[in-house]
Order: structure tokens, then C-alpha cells, then sequence
């Protein structure tokens, strides 16, 4: 009796596997297309239900809006705040918005909303004083000087040398000066030079210039996140897929930072910052779909 396996038992379990290879990559693809389909989220009930119902008063200011008040940075009325996740950060978040920036279309707002204890949003010319801080705080903007995320703590370990380097005494002996460079080294590492606060600019592309010069913010350190495509829905004219709208820029960021700066294994801490907008996001892409029925107009 021979002991090889058939060829027909062969040739399915290579069909199989084949099948396998295929469905991975498809839903790899798919993934790859609309990242925001496999997020941890809270569920959206009370979103699907405000939408059915249409706008509601803000209980602040008694505005007429769309899910939230883009002005107090509060739900409506008949989006209930215990059934809104609270999302709970690693670091501060400052968001500087332009004058400009149309409020009920920023999506900055969405981090303020589910992440009220860690952000906090500036109007420019209004911009905190960051000169004494440069040291634990940095800047989300691309440009010639940015680092990546996962050099963020090595570069801001660095300034922290340079201020200590200015404050020694010229005139010490130069075996002390070695101990107590060595000490400064040592005392940067326990005092940990991990990221305090992050900055970010909320405008069109064609408006960031006028803040991003701003003396306030030149001396920070700049990180560039990596290449990403946005699903924004309000893409601007003529900038290529992978300029980010603000909470999509935000959520990137935390996501690098977890794995590359706190070397931890990412399981979806920070998917709800997307709550509102992968809600907005879908009833959008459903409108545009031929033979659906038509999504009411999300104005806020």
C-alpha cells in the first residue's frame, strides 16, 4: 500500500492554500484602500440615531448642530456624552487653528470632543509659550529639518545636552567637566526624554505658512509623519492624497508613537479619536454609492 498522498488530495490542498494567498490579499487590499474599516470603535448607535433625527440643540449655547457644537466642543442634545468614547492619550495635544479654518469643517474639533483632558485648541495669533519648553515639545509639519517619530526622543535628548553644555563653568577642570557631561547624559536618560506635548496646525495646506514661520514655533522640533493617504472627504484642489486632515494626522502620530516610541504593540488605544469621522466618513462614501438611498446632508 503506498504511503505518498494522492495527487487529487494534492492538487486541493494547493487549490486551497491558493485560495488563502488570495483571500489574504484582498483583504489586504482592501484594508490598504480604506483603512478606517477595521478600527476598535465604540459602537455608533447614537450616532446612526442623531442622524435619522436630524440636527439638535447645543445645551451651551442652544446652536442648531450636526452630532456636536463645533463652537463649545460639546455633544448635542440627542447625542447623549456617556455614549461618546473618552479617549485617553499618551501625551498633550495643542492644535493651532487658523482664523480662517471654517469651524464646522475642521475635524480638530473631533479630538477636543473625545479626548477633553489632553487637548486643548488656539486660535492663531493666539499661541502658547513653548521657548523654555523646546525640549519636551514638538511640531507635526513636513519639511527639509523634520525627523522621523522614532528619532523624536534621540533629537530631544540632544537639546537637552546643548542647554546643559551652555550652563557649565568654562573654567572647571576638564576631568570634572567629562563627569559631570557623563552625570547631564545620565540624568537626561532618567528624567526621560520622551515627548510631553505635541503641536499641531489645523488649515488648509495653502494657509499653513503664516503660522508654521511664526517665531513661536520655529524653535521646535518638526516631525514628519509617514506617507499615509487621507479618506478625507473635503480633499483640497490639487495637493496630492497624502495631505491628512487634522484628527487624521493626529491619529497617525499616536499610532507611530506607541510602537516606535513606547515600543508597545498597538491594539487600537486610539482607533475612537476616528469615531466621529469614520462615521461621516462612511455616510459619505454610502451617498456616493450608485442605488443607495441618498444620506441626509451632513451640515453642521
Amino acid at each position: 500500500m503506498s504511503l505518498n498522498t494522492p495527487v487529487f488530495l494534492k492538487e486541493r490542498e494547493e487549490d486551497n492554500s491558493k485560495f488563502e494567498e488570495i483571500q489574504q490579499s484582498q483583504t489586504t487590499s482592501i484594508a490598504a484602500e480604506d483603512p478606517l474599516q477595521n478600527l476598535c470603535l465604540a459602537s455608533q448607535e447614537v450616532l446612526q440615531k442623531a442622524q435619522q433625527n436630524g440636527r439638535s440643540r447645543c445645551l451651551k449655547c442652544g446652536g442648531s448642530r450636526m452630532f456636536y457644537c463645533y463652537t463649545c466642543y460639546v455633544p448635542v442634545e440627542n447625542v447623549p456624552i456617556e455614549h461618546i468614547p473618552c479617549v485617553k492619550l499618551p501625551l498633550e495635544i495643542d492644535i493651532i487653528k487658523h482664523p480662517n479654518e471654517t469651524d464646522g469643517k475642521s475635524t480638530a474639533v473631533h479630538a477636543k470632543l473625545l479626548a477633553p483632558e489632553f487637548v486643548n485648541i488656539y486660535t492663531y495669533p493666539c499661541i502658547p509659550e513653548y521657548e523654555e519648553k523646546d525640549h519636551e515639545v514638538a511640531l507635526v509639519f513636513p519639511g527639509p529639518k523634520s525627523v522621523s517619530v522614532k528619532d523624536i526622543s534621540f533629537h530631544l535628548q540632544k537639546r537637552i545636552q546643548n542647554v546643559r553644555g551652555k550652563n557649565d563653568d568654562p573654567d572647571k577642570p576638564s576631568i570634572k567637566r567629562k563627569k559631570t557631561e557623563e552625570q547631564g547624559l545620565n540624568d537626561s536618560k532618567c528624567e526621560d526624554t520622551t515627548l510631553k506635548k505635541i503641536v499641531f496646525i489645523d488649515s488648509t495646506w495653502n494657509q499653513t505658512n503664516k503660522i508654521f514661520t511664526d517665531e513661536r514655533l520655529q524653535g521646535l522640533l518638526q516631525v514628519e509623519l509617514k506617507t499615509r493617504k487621507t479618506c478625507f472627504w473635503r480633499h483640497q484642489k490639487g495637493k496630492p492624497d497624502t495631505f491628512l486632515s487634522t484628527i487624521e494626522a493626529i491619529y497617525y502620530f499616536l499610532v507611530d508613537y506607541h510602537t516606535d516610541i513606547l515600543k508597545e504593540k498597538y491594539k487600537g488605544q486610539y482607533d475612537n479619536l476616528l469615531f466621529f469621522y469614520s462615521f461621516m466618513h462612511q455616510l459619505i462614501k454610502n451617498a456616493k454609492c450608485p442605488g443607495h438611498k441618498e444620506t441626509r446632508k451632513l451640515t453642521h
